[in-house]
């Protein structure tokens, strides 16, 4: 999976664009996240067909940025999450983004973004 990051300019429609584009071209968006400043707006995402996204934003003419994430499924009890939180810093690893994927019997399964991916790996595995 790889998140894919673009800026653009605060005001509306600006993501109703976006959406529609990657919609268009046949992309699910798995997970995303969103916020604001006065002037811009970031959004990350998690796609379901990188090679699309990267095609449908290229043609679109919008700068981003991609990178890999992580998979990952965790219990769904307290402190899951603390005690994954803990591991990968306890290894160095930072964590910059984080997406809840979906919930399902198995757990909850998350999408995270870290600054060293292969450090990450083996500390989520279990």
């Amino acid at each position: 999976m790889r998140e894919f990051t673009v800026t653009m300019n605060n005001r509306p429609g600006q993501l109703a664009t976006l959406a529609r584009r990657l919609a268009d071209a046949g992309v699910n968006i798995d997970a995303l996240a969103a916020s604001t400043g006065e002037h811009e707006a970031l959004v990350r995402f998690v796609p379901d067909d990188e090679a699309t996204t990267r095609t449908v934003l290229k043609t679109a003419g919008v700068s981003f940025e991609e990178r890999p994430v992580l998979d990952t499924v965790l219990p769904n009890r307290p402190g899951a999450l603390a005690d994954v939180a803990e591991r990968l810093a306890s290894s160095g690893v930072n964590i910059d983004a984080m997406y809840l994927m979906n919930t399902s019997s198995e757990g909850l399964h998350f999408a995270i973004a870290v600054n060293d991916p292969d450090g990450a790996a083996s500390t989520l595995e279990p």
